[in-house]
């Protein structure tokens, strides 16, 4: 195989607000949850849910815009990679997180009118900018 590919492609919603802090050199670092829900019918014909729970990742401008945008409950589309962080505990054992660098970001709920800068709702790409407006229909799946 010549090359690999690390992606991945989420809408959810907020399990709470994002916590912006920044580091030493003064670049921006948000950090979000995202719960995914997945619905089924059993073998016994009854509907069963499973909420899965991701860590988000965000840097530079597209961090200080998810802080200023996003709030708990709000629906949003985020694409980025996957990562594992690895560290020592306080006891010396090793610890592992999974987590989801993002590069894009959509907020798909409704915005209220106080989130309002403009007409369109903001989308934040690659270059961790606003990228202009981008209709549902255009996310890939």
């Amino acid at each position: 195989m010549a090359g690999s590919i690390n992606k991945v492609l989420l809408i959810g919603r907020l399990g709470k607000d994002p916590e912006m802090r920044f580091t030493p050199n003064g670049k921006a670092v948000t950090n979000f949850t995202l719960a995914t829900n997945e619905v089924w019918t059993d073998q016994n014909g009854e509907r069963q849910e499973r909420t899965e729970w991701h860590r988000i990742v965000t840097w530079g401008k597209l961090a200080e815009n998810c802080a200023k945008l996003l709030s708990k409950g709000k629906l949003a589309y985020v694409e980025g990679r996957l990562q594992t962080r690895q560290w020592d505990d306080r006891d010396g054992n090793k610890r592992y997180t999974t987590e989801i660098i993002a590069n894009q970001m959509q907020i798909l709920s409704p915005m209220d009118s106080a989130d309002r800068s403009g007409d369109a709702e903001p989308d934040f790409g690659p270059n961790n900018g606003v990228a202009g407006s981008q209709e549902f229909d255009d996310i890939p799946f």
